[in-house]
C-alpha cells in the first residue's frame, strides 16, 4: 500500500512539473481506495509531500479497475500567474 502511494505521488510530481508547477500548487486531491483503513499508513507518505500545502480533499471508498491496485490519488494543480 505504502509502495504504491509512493509511486502514484512520484507520478503526480512529474506531471505538474512539466507544466512549471509542484505540489505547492496543488489546490484538490482526491484519493481511492478499496478499503479505508488502507490510508492510514500513506498519512507519513502523503505528508511528505504535501507537507504545509493543504488542498481540498475527499477520500472515495470504491472499487478500483485492478484488485492489485491498492489506492489511486487525482490532484488538480494551479499555476501562479507570471
Amino acid at each position: 500500500m505504502v509502495e504504491q502511494a509512493e509511486q502514484c505521488l512520484r507520478n503526480i510530481g512529474a506531471a505538474p512539473a512539466e507544466a512549471g508547477c509542484g505540489f505547492g500548487d496543488v489546490v484538490r486531491v482526491r484519493y481511492l481506495l478499496p478499503e479505508r483503513a488502507d490510508v492510514e499508513p500513506c498519512w507519513p507518505v502523503l505528508r511528505r509531500c504535501f507537507g504545509d500545502v493543504r488542498p481540498a480533499a475527499t477520500m472515495l471508498v470504491c472499487g478500483l479497475a485492478d484488485p492489485r491496485m491498492k489506492i489511486e490519488i487525482e490532484v488538480y494543480a494551479r499555476r501562479a500567474a507570471p
